[in-house]
């Protein structure tokens, strides 16, 4: 139900691509129409209250206990949050956030150590959704059969959490797989970042690994945050802090599968209820567009310009050209790379598919390459 509710939001965005959407969600068009027609004709896909919103006779009381109500289903929410959200669902009469607010504290609800915390940010987004995506992992926690490690990956333009994913470790496969999944239903975003760690850095620093190679072979580049730096990567720990609140702290699951129902369940509330306040109080899914970028089932071959001189990287990330040895990152292994002169005497640029990767210098007699950029250039 939670799918179904996802796909009338993203079908029913203007220029939204009904037979595309279809495709991704593996429903047929007849099916897309149908639950699109039940969500404009207002008949809810998921079972729901049936008490009226709204009443010409309800009172000044019957308000305020709809207030104390919706902040009992979101106990995190202030009163801009809780305002926005009944206005969002149609409700009449409902006051200002300063008077929610006066409610609040009225009943106790309110904690002034946690008010104090919340200072004005400046902030920065992409213009557009899937510009960027913001990728990592939430810290794992234990489970009644292991631990947890919550994936989460969030869209930098419209802060829409495109994955929540609960997984039982941190390893290349479990992640590749988890993007496979998410590209094919929301395309692929022009790029990725992500911190310094496993899997998609190293403990040495370098940020390419067999992931972040797979990344650049679909044409997506990873882009990596400031080494302890974590606010280049800010959205996606703001995202953690509220799943923390709203789904982890005080909570045990018994299974990974609880713990991703839970997970579903803060998705759909956290795209489609929470106003956000960085969003002028508009949800994340009313900003949101999937991408057209399709994910590509089948790779084509790697070409490169006739000019170009190119090597297979062989085991250890070794390449030899014009009788010198370059080591290149391991993580290339494997691959066919691409060498093209630059402006510079003895300097040659490393292409890998359409991204310049690193430089070296044949005037170097280390044989050293130097990178080209913290993110890897299209060319």
């Amino acid at each position: 139900m939670q799918s179904r509710e996802e796909f009338v939001r993203l079908v029913s965005a203007e220029g939204a691509n009904m037979a595309l959407l279809c495709r991704r969600f593996g429903i047929s068009r007849k099916t897309g129409y149908k639950w699109r027609s039940r969500q404009q004709a207002d008949a809810p896909l998921l079972d729901r209250s049936r008490r009226p919103l709204h009443s010409p006779s309800r009172t000044a009381s019957a308000i305020e206990a709809r207030v104390l109500e919706l902040r009992d289903q979101q106990p995190s929410w202030g009163g801009r949050k809780l305002r926005r959200r009944l206005l969002d669902l149609e409700q009449t009469g409902v006051p200002a956030a300063s008077t929610i607010t006066a409610i609040l504290d009225r009943h106790g609800r309110l904690d002034p150590a946690e008010a104090a915390k919340h200072t004005p940010l400046q902030r920065f987004e992409h213009d557009r959704p899937n510009a960027l995506w913001q990728m990592d992992f939430k810290g794992h926690f234990a489970h009644g059969g292991g631990r947890c490690h919550p994936l989460t990956v969030l869209d930098d333009h419209s802060r829409y959490a495109i994955c929540l994913a609960a997984c039982a470790d941190e390893v290349t496969e479990t992640v590749r797989d988890r993007l496979i999944a998410v590209f094919r239903r929301f395309g692929l975003p022009d790029r990725i970042n992500a911190d310094n760690g496993s899997p998609w850095g190293d403990s040495a620093g370098g940020h390419y690994t067999e992931l972040t190679v797979w990344l650049l072979r679909l044409g997506l580049p990873c882009s990596h945050s400031r080494a302890y730096h974590p606010q280049t990567n800010g959205k996606v720990e703001r995202f953690h802090r509220t799943l923390k609140r709203d789904v982890l702290e005080a909570r045990s699951y018994a299974d990974l599968a609880a713990c991703q129902r839970a997970f579903d369940t803060f998705r759909g509330v956290y795209n489609s209820e929470r106003p956000h306040e960085a969003l002028d109080l508009a949800v994340p899914a009313s900003r949101y567009r999937p991408s057209l970028r399709e994910y590509p089932e089948t790779l084509p071959p790697i070409e490169y310009d006739p000019a170009d001189q190119v090597r297979r990287v062989q085991k250890g990330g070794w390449i030899s050209f014009q009788g010198r040895a370059f080591h290149l990152p391991k993580a290339f292994a494997g691959q066919p790379v691409a060498l093209r002169p630059t402006t510079t005497d003895g300097k040659w640029d490393v292409i890998f598919v359409a991204q310049r990767v690193v430089q070296i210098d044949l005037h170097d007699a280390l044989g050293k390459v130097q990178p080209v950029t913290h993110v890897p250039e299209h060319v």
